[in-house]
């Protein structure tokens, strides 16, 4: 799988539990749809690095709490992140 895919997953991810704007959800939520053993050795880390790269680029907000880093889909980019999920999951939102 390329990165795309492994990023579209992410953004499903939070997607479909309808964490957009002020829903928030624990940053290791995220991570729950991949298992670790089917991404090898470094998958986990190279997918974290991914989602990473989803907050600098604006599609996921971060909102740091006492209890741990919360994560929230941003609903200005809601168009794009659709089309992301479309274009390489195939899922309709």
């Amino acid at each position: 799988m390329n990165n795309g895919v492994f990023r579209a997953k992410i953004l499903f991810a939070l997607a479909r539990k309808r964490k957009w704007g002020e829903s928030h959800t624990a940053y290791e939520n995220m991570f729950r749809i991949f298992r670790s053993e089917a991404l090898g050795k470094h998958g986990l880390k190279n997918v974290k690095n991914l989602a990473d790269d989803l907050v600098r680029e604006g599609f996921i907000m971060t909102k740091p709490a006492h209890y741990g880093l919360q994560v929230s889909l941003n609903p200005k980019r809601a168009q794009e992140i659709k089309k992301l999920i479309k274009e390489y999951l195939g899922y309709d939102l």
